[in-house]
């Protein structure tokens, strides 16, 4: 019976340690796509008020979400997502010209746009071509809200 349980035991706790380390290989994959859907929000439903004073919007407009520039900003965007979540951003998208959504009405893009915006709903950058994660992190890194952030995390 002692041999039982041992053996019951030695099972119960190898199944376990493979589980533990199944649930930490899932945990890390769904890491980097939590990030991304941390990072991305629907611009067609989104206002920028929605984001005054707690995220700075980088927002992304095409005429089709088959535009080359389009998906080259976005796989950019999702190249290294913890560098603009850092920053507390949120990327808008915007596809489809036709529906007329709050974010077009604001920003009045024509073809592909690409808007780097501050928590104070100011606009910082405006480009009709994508930008690589270095650009717009130094367009934000410059922003006076950003200054005050980084300071701030120096004094703690």
């Amino acid at each position: 019976m002692t041999h039982r349980l041992a053996f019951v035991l030695t099972a119960f706790l190898g199944a376990n340690g493979a589980l533990a380390q199944a649930a930490e290989t899932v945990d890390a994959t769904s890491d980097a796509s939590t990030e991304q859907d941390a990072l991305f929000a629907d611009g067609q439903t989104a206002t920028l008020d929605d984001f005054l004073w707690l995220k700075r919007p980088v927002v992304v407009f095409a005429d089709s979400d088959r535009d080359p520039r389009f998906t080259q900003q976005i796989d950019l965007l999702n190249a290294l997502p913890h560098e603009m979540l850092e920053r507390d951003v949120v990327v808008l998208t915007d596809t489809d010209p036709a529906a007329g959504s709050a974010l077009r009405e604001a920003l009045r893009p024509r073809g592909f746009m690409l808007v780097v915006m501050g928590k104070d709903g100011k606009i910082y950058l405006r480009k009709p071509a994508p930008r690589n994660i270095r650009e717009i992190s130094r367009t934000i890194d410059s922003m006076p809200v950003r200054q005050q952030e980084i300071r701030d995390s120096h004094s703690r």
